[in-house]
């Protein structure tokens, strides 16, 4: 069986799924990217080029998409264009489409193709309801979603998300978003050896109760919230420290801040896939104070993997799903600097409740794996290929003429069921 995924340019998150899709023995994958971004297109939004050091083009069948433009970037809904993706799919003629979403023209245009060449479609996008649409949005929003014929949904709000536009049940499929669980807490058991080494490198002191934000000082992470909230909370707490796992446009800002107020923070700068361990070994609760454009927030599975508990705002995307009070971290409302600084002087002040809620959130992401996005993406395929077939029986009964009594021409009799348009081939 053939089936086509469509995705804006290779995301370390999507390799695991394309890998465990790909060593299905009945399927025959094929993943078909609009740009493989260099060094300098990678590092946009992150302060600095790179590249990640984990392979992400590995372990499934792949194509790049002829890109239109001739600088495609990350960055901007029409910052690629690849038309050519019609004619790609007319030649490998797909049974399934799978589009990663609809927030990139590729995307749209995958989408087209698949719908003028007739192949049945399932998207996987990562929409939420927390957010205010406009009228117009929400039209263009229920015509998008008239063309898939099956969803898969990432965590709770998306699944909701699909709901206030009237997709049924049956047609949503479980396809939680994961990171590498296993790569993760492999990599923490080696680091969390040398802790003391690490925090001492990073200036955390012995005894305090470490904080971590990782992840690009961009405006939706909203890391001078938390900034504030720690300066606040440590007139109180004076054992707490920050440490900063990322780089982006606030940076300077955020560096003028802590050093205005004294404050104890490390700013570690971007750490890639294999270093990003070494911050949840030295940390002892994640904090991600993002608004709603953070639709999920796969730190937060990063640092569970890792056995540490998350305080979460309100409008991070997955917040619903993996953080339970008090169980496996804290929920605070976006932007209330006050909560968010109470939040971490209780958190500070019972080290060993904090162990327990790490262990809790281990637990808790063991339900959102590779293997179980896996078996949802089958589920989803079944669905419409069987959907499929039901809607083209279904169609061919209704344009059957009824049966007729013979009719004779020239002392000839003819059955009208001879002539049935050949059953529309």
């Amino acid at each position: 069986m053939k089936i086509a995924i469509v995705s804006t340019h290779p995301i370390q998150y999507h390799t695991p799924w394309f890998q465990k899709l790909a060593a299905q023995d009945h399927l025959e994958l094929k993943v078909y990217y609009a740009l493989v971004p260099d060094k300098q297109q990678q590092g946009v939004g992150f302060g600095e080029a790179f590249a990640w050091d984990i392979p992400l083009l590995e372990g499934y069948d792949w194509e790049l998409i002829p890109n239109k433009r001739e600088s495609p970037s990350l960055r901007g809904f029409f910052q690629s264009s690849t038309p050519a993706i019609y004619s790609l799919l007319a030649e490998a003629k797909p049974e399934v489409v799978i589009i990663t979403g609809w927030q990139s023209l590729p995307l749209l245009q995958a989408l087209w193709a698949a719908v003028r060449l007739g192949i049945p479609r399932i998207v996987r996008g990562e929409s939420n309801g927390l957010r205010t649409r406009t009228p117009l949005v929400q039209g263009l929003h229920r015509m998008l979603l008239s063309q898939f014929g099956a969803f898969l949904t990432i965590g709770k709000l998306n699944r909701e998300f699909y709901r206030q536009y009237g997709i049924a049940d049956e047609r949503l499929f479980s396809c939680p978003y994961f990171v590498d669980n296993d790569r993760f807490a492999e990599q923490f058991s080696r680091e969390v050896r040398g802790r003391a080494d690490v925090r001492a490198g990073w200036n955390i002191p012995a005894g305090h109760t470490c904080f971590l934000f990782a992840g690009k000082l961009e405006p939706k992470k909203r890391i001078m919230d938390l900034l504030r909230a720690m300066d606040e909370a440590r007139q109180n707490s004076p054992g707490i420290h920050l440490l900063v796992a990322g780089a982006g446009e606030l940076m300077d800002e955020a560096r003028r801040f802590a050093g205005s107020r004294s404050f104890p923070v490390t700013f570690a700068g971007f750490l890639n896939q294999s270093q990003i361990t070494r911050a949840y070994a030295a940390a002892d609760c994640l904090v991600l104070p993002s608004d709603y454009g953070e639709t999920w927030g796969l730190v937060v599975n990063e640092a569970m993997a890792c056995g540490l508990p998350a305080l979460v705002s309100d409008e991070v995307g997955c917040g619903r799903d993996l953080v339970e009070e008090a169980v496996t971290g804290g929920v605070f409302p976006r932007g209330d600097i006050n909560a968010l600084a109470l939040k971490i002087q209780a958190f500070a002040s019972d080290p060993d409740r904090l162990v327990r809620m790490g262990e809790q959130a281990r637990q808790r992401i063991n339900g959102y794996s590779v293997e179980r996005a896996a078996q949802g993406t089958l589920r989803a395929i079944e669905f419409v290929l069987n959907q499929t077939q039901a809607d083209t029986t279904a169609f061919r009964d209704c344009v059957k003429t009824p049966e007729m009594p013979p009719t004779s021409v020239g002392g000839i009799e003819f059955q009208h069921s001879e002539f049935r348009g050949r059953e529309l081939r």
